[in-house]
């Protein structure tokens, strides 16, 4: 799957008209912490508070315009796709069936419910609830999404646009990997503008699925994925996101759940952001990383939805 610049700025000029382009912020006190300076992309700024709502948008707006009598989309997630697909689902009037693991986030559903989404828990991980969303696909007539499409892929990476566009000869970019869309758009813009910023992946070492396969050049599964940073517990890599990222990034770097917890209580110290623990994760990335070369950086401080509990927990240490 390759997007052509046309591709990139149609998706681009949908979100703007419906959304305003997120900040994207040096702190001074975080520069200090990592020795360089960074720029923070604050997706946490968004209406559903993390960078997904930019594919929805996409997304839902091409399912409507080929399918004006759409039935309904189904799609499986941890929380920010499918707010993200609820929220559009909503501007478009469109029914949406979201399918979570047991345990998942109770902030996240609530927020899923609140935007309009039939809410519905399956299985132990996402893997598993993906699984059962599209057997209930196909029993319902629902439109299904899955977590990998080119137009999640051309709508998120306009927060890449933004980015680039603002700031100008960045060294390279730390992206949390969950299932890939984010930093699939962000290769997409960089090579667009034919800049030579890297691209470095980030996953949880409880959750390296992405790693592994990077390394191994080909799909690997892990048999759990339980870390604190929810939106990268991800077991099975999807092979079109796979092959974007190892033709595209630098490197993928794994962070522990302690050194993730420590990037969130971070922002809260140098930015008094709140940061989810995926968002926290390229920071922690950054600070632990020996082989980055050059002096300006940048970190996707991809959401801000983490439950109370476990960002009360994240502070104390």
């Amino acid at each position: 799957m390759k997007l052509t610049r046309k591709e990139l700025e149609q998706a681009a000029t949908l979100v703007h008209s419906v959304m305003p382009p997120t900040p994207q912020l040096s702190w001074p006190l975080l520069n200090q912490r990592a020795g360089c300076e960074v720029w923070v992309k604050h997706e946490n700024h968004t209406a559903t508070g993390a960078f997904k709502i930019r594919g929805g948008i996409v997304m839902i707006d091409g399912l409507k315009r080929a399918r004006p009598n759409l039935p309904g989309v189904i799609s499986a997630t941890r929380g920010n796709h499918g707010q993200s697909i609820a929220w559009s689902g909503r501007r478009h009037g469109v029914r949406t069936v979201i399918v979570v693991p047991h345990g998942n986030s109770r902030d996240k559903n609530a927020a899923m419910r609140a935007w309009g989404a039939e809410l519905l828990e399956y299985g132990r991980d996402f893997d598993e609830a993906k699984d059962h969303a599209a057997m209930l696909a196909r029993q319902q007539g629902l439109e299904s999404i899955g977590p990998f499409h080119p137009e999640l892929v051309a709508g998120v990476g306009s927060y890449a646009f933004e980015l680039f566009s603002a700031v100008s000869d960045l060294d390279a970019v730390y992206v949390p990997i969950g299932c890939g869309s984010g930093i699939s758009g962000l290769i997409a813009w960089r090579d667009a503008l034919g800049l030579k910023t890297k691209i470095i992946g980030v996953v949880s070492d409880q959750a390296d699925c992405y790693a592994l396969s990077f390394e191994a050049g080909k799909p690997v599964e892990t048999k759990s994925a339980n870390t604190f940073a929810d939106g990268m517990a991800v077991r099975v890599p999807v092979p079109a996101a796979l092959d974007i990222i190892r033709a595209g990034a630098e490197r993928v770097v794994r962070v522990s759940d302690d050194e993730v917890k420590a990037a969130v209580r971070h922002f809260y110290t140098d930015t008094h952001n709140l940061i989810e623990g995926a968002g926290a994760a390229p920071f922690a990335a950054l600070l632990k990383d020996t082989r980055k070369k050059g002096a300006r950086f940048a970190v996707i401080a991809s959401g801000g939805n983490i439950d109370r509990e476990a960002y009360l927990g994240a502070l104390a240490g």
